[in-house]
């Protein structure tokens, strides 16, 4: 059926009804609130067919009964009121999926007198049709009360075409809602996180540090298997500050808290001293540290402690991933306006499809129950936001499990100076 294909006396009439059509879907696809959405296509249905009133009717699927969803000037009235699918005009055109004109209703005992007494309507004449999605029906469009003559087959066309569009739209605003419902909630459950980090981190510094006060007294006061028990307990101590430290670093990068000093250094300046900081772990696995720096300092724009921290988590990544006796390549490359830093390892390798996720909170590529490397995996994600902090990029490449593993920090470079020799 198409309502254009009905004969139409009055041309200008049809032109304006082809008008506000397209107005119409225009408006339905731009209105993302619900109530905003019903209300105006009950006040189109009205104007378009010239009629007292329309409403919606939408299909409770846990209950299985429509609902009044809005209604001319008696919404909140309507919708206490169910609307059974037997017996009811409305049940009837959702059930046999079909239009239906009742041009005498307070005559045909499928009316549900009920909705009219409680809102002191009378219902005259009435044009139902189905809205559906695809062949799925999801509810009824009601036009009430023709104020000229009886409702039409034409009137049924212009209807239907509405109740189409409408469906879609109320289909699309519940899904745009309950997606910002999810998003809210996962906002919540983020702030829950942060605070929690924040929090948590925060109360275990008091004890910690008296922890690591009394061992290391301990440590420096006794002797023989006292002594050795106090370093046990100093080193558990300095492994819980490092956790701490993550955790409290990764909160800040991410809820956008993180104060940066900027100073213009050489870069090879700040991977030497993470170099020192990680060489004794490197030393006690045997393993080999070989470094490829320019003799030219390489100038860059960042804050030396936090540009540390990248390097001294991607060396310790890759301290702990290499086996014994395996060997570690640090280079400095200059490469146009930027600062390239390899670390590159022999050492367990990394599976191709795992090479972004590594870089994601608490993410780690072996089973939390059966890994042999300990740590929360929070040293890439700390890295990779720090990297960004500075305008830089950051990523792993590997050939696969064996087969090593190397990281690529890129900072932007302000340029190479002098010899780094004094």
């Amino acid at each position: 059926m198409d309502f254009l294909n009905h004969p139409c006396e009055d041309k200008d009439l049809l032109l304006g009804q082809l008008s506000r059509i397209v107005e119409v879907s225009l408006t339905l696809n731009s209105t993302l609130d619900p109530e905003q959405l019903l209300q105006y296509i009950i006040k189109t249905a009205s104007e378009l067919l010239d009629c007292e009133a329309a409403s919606i009717l939408l299909y409770d699927e846990k209950r299985g009964e429509l609902f009044f969803a809005t209604a001319a000037n008696a919404a909140k009235q309507l919708a206490a009121i169910p609307v059974p699918l037997e017996g009811s005009i409305a049940g009837t055109i959702f059930l046999e999926n079909r239009p239906l004109i009742i041009n005498n209703a307070q005559q045909d005992p499928r009316h549900y007198a009920q909705v009219g007494e409680q809102i002191n309507f009378q219902t005259r004449t009435l044009l139902g049709v189905p809205m559906r999605i695809r062949n799925r029906v999801t509810g009824v469009l009601e036009a009430l009360n023709k104020r000229s003559g009886e409702f039409t087959q034409a009137d049924t066309d212009l209807l239907s075409v509405v109740a189409s569009q409408a469906a879609i739209a109320i289909q699309n605003a519940r899904l745009i809602q309950a997606l910002q419902k999810a998003y809210d909630e996962l906002s919540r459950v983020d702030k829950l996180k942060s605070d929690f980090i924040s929090i948590a981190s925060h109360e275990l510094r008091t004890p910690l540090g008296v922890l690591l006060g009394y061992a290391t007294f301990l440590q420096e006061e006794s002797q023989g298997q006292a002594s050795e028990m106090a370093a046990k307990v100093l080193n558990s101590a300095l492994k819980l500050r490092e956790l701490v430290e993550a955790m409290t670093n990764l909160n800040l990068i991410q809820v956008g808290s993180t104060r940066m000093e900027f100073r213009t250094i050489p870069i090879q300046q700040v991977i030497s001293s993470a170099v020192k900081e990680i060489q004794i772990a490197a030393e006690a696995k045997n393993q080999k540290l070989s470094f490829n720096l320019p003799e030219k300092a390489l100038i860059v724009q960042a804050d030396p402690e936090k540009l540390k921290l990248v390097f001294v988590n991607l060396l310790n990544n890759a301290v702990r991933f290499t086996q014994p006796e395996g060997e570690i390549w640090v280079r400095v490359i200059p490469m146009h306006n930027e600062a390239w830093v390899e670390i590159q390892d022999n050492g367990v390798g990394i599976p191709p499809d795992e090479l972004e996720n590594i870089f994601k909170e608490f993410y780690q590529v072996e089973d939390h129950m059966t890994r042999r490397v300990g740590g929360l995996g929070l040293g890439l994600s700390i890295a990779r936001g720090i990297v960004k902090l500075h305008n830089g990029r950051i990523w792993a490449e590997s050939g696969g499990e064996g087969q090593g593993s190397t990281f690529k920090v890129v900072l932007p470079s302000v340029g190479a100076t002098g010899s780094l020799q004094p």
